[in-house]
């Protein structure tokens, strides 16, 4: 092997090491402006579109021992990483596909198990990290909102019912 593909194929090992995630995707008709759009918005939810030879992606990939995508690697395609969200950079690429037609899923990877296009659109749709985190924290915090008010009330109950007492007699002495 040439050292120049050497090189290329230890800078993917080392992306795809990074990331729990790797979405491939279809770029075919994009135009450079979009692109660059594209990679731009990407950077934002934390994640990095690079255009690869499907061979050298191929071949990283089973040196990595992940599973086999080679249906998805054929025609122009692009690898999308990140450190840690999937579902942000999904999002990204799926919004973009709506406002440009373009590009598509081909297919991807998550920890090592493989994804469809129809699973890579789920997760696309998903809640942000954030608001999944609150809905969770919510949950958690229902039953103990609960039982404290569950708890709270034969006490309360009887405060009422001294006040109202207290303001009868106190009512009637007048």
């Amino acid at each position: 092997m040439r050292p120049e593909k050497a090189t290329i194929i230890e800078d993917l090992r080392n992306q795809l090491n990074a990331s729990p995630f790797l979405l491939i995707v279809d770029y075919t008709g994009m135009t450079v402006e979009h692109f660059s759009k594209l990679r731009g918005k990407l950077a934002e939810s934390g994640a990095e579109c690079h255009v690869v030879k499907n061979s050298m992606l191929r071949r990283t990939i089973k040196e990595l021992d992940w599973p086999e995508l080679s249906e998805c690697l054929a025609g122009q395609n692009a690898m999308v990483t990140g450190p840690k969200d999937i579902c942000s950079a999904a999002k990204v690429v799926k919004n973009f596909k709506a406002e440009f037609t373009k590009p598509e899923f081909r297919g991807g990877i998550l920890d090592r198990s493989l994804l469809s296009v129809d699973q890579i659109v789920q997760l696309a749709d998903l809640p942000s990290r954030e608001v999944l985190q609150a809905q969770l924290l919510g949950l958690l915090m229902s039953p103990a909102t609960k039982l404290v008010r569950v708890l709270s009330e034969p006490a309360a109950s009887l405060a009422r019912l001294l006040k109202a007492k207290g303001e009868k007699d106190g009512g009637g002495e007048e």
